[in-house]
């Protein structure tokens, strides 16, 4: 009897994107298991941030495929590929995109509510999953928390549809030093504690290492990190 295998999280598949001037990666190969975290390092301007987007599915890649949980991000219309990168993919990014003027609840049950779930379930999801990460209660707005909190209540925000794929731009850039630490160790943490995969975009070389692999983004192609070291 033949095995059922679990799809990846994430699947990158001879990835091309270009901009006006120039290919910003060409023939991008990656595929990450639930459980599993992967760092991309590379220099600015490389494309870390595109490759990112294009696994959330807001830029559309010139030619190749991204698959998240087994299906294809290219051939679904607008209204499918929103509702399936909710279901499926939460996002971190480097400032949070909180709303300042609401709580650190309010915002994580909102990003329910915008996905259709009932009110009282949104809440009380967000603040299990608040209390989890170590957010203060209250109601307290948003913009009066340190920029360790905020990044927790937005790390709480993407994880409240229990997403197959967490994707994190720079999460800890914005950052202490404290905070930094605290706030990577919590990412790297997740896709054992819940269940999802972790691809995350850094300059941090400290916060990569962390990552089960790390990957470099060096002219145009996805590169073990090894092998750029090797070169230099």
């Amino acid at each position: 009897m033949d095995e059922t295998v679990d799809p990846a999280a994430l699947e990158l598949e001879a990835l091309t994107c270009r901009v006006p001037d120039r290919t910003l990666f060409e023939g991008v190969e990656l595929r990450l298991g639930v459980g599993e975290s992967v760092a991309v390092t590379g220099a600015s301007g490389s494309g870390k941030t595109t490759l990112l987007m294009c696994a959330l599915g807001l830029v559309k890649p010139d030619s190749g495929t991204v698959r998240i949980a087994g299906a294809a991000l290219g051939g679904m219309s607008t209204r499918r590929l929103a509702r399936y990168r909710r279901q499926h993919i939460g996002m971190v990014f480097q400032f949070g995109e909180l709303l300042p003027e609401l709580s650190p609840l309010e915002n994580v049950a909102l990003a329910a509510l915008l996905g259709g779930m009932r009110r009282a379930e949104a809440y009380s999801r967000a603040a299990r999953l608040l209390e989890e990460l170590g957010v203060p209660g209250g109601s307290a707005r948003t913009a009066t928390l340190s920029g360790g909190e905020r990044q927790r209540t937005a790390v709480a925000r993407a994880l409240i549809h229990e997403p197959t794929l967490l994707l994190a731009d720079e999460p800890t850039g914005s950052l202490d030093a404290e905070n930094r630490v605290s706030v990577a160790e919590l990412l790297f943490e997740l896709p054992l504690r819940r269940n999802c995969a972790l691809l995350l975009v850094t300059h941090d070389e400290e916060v990569a290492a962390r990552a089960d692999r790390r990957v470099v983004l060096d002219g145009g192609r996805l590169l073990a990190s090894e092998l750029v070291e090797g070169r230099k």
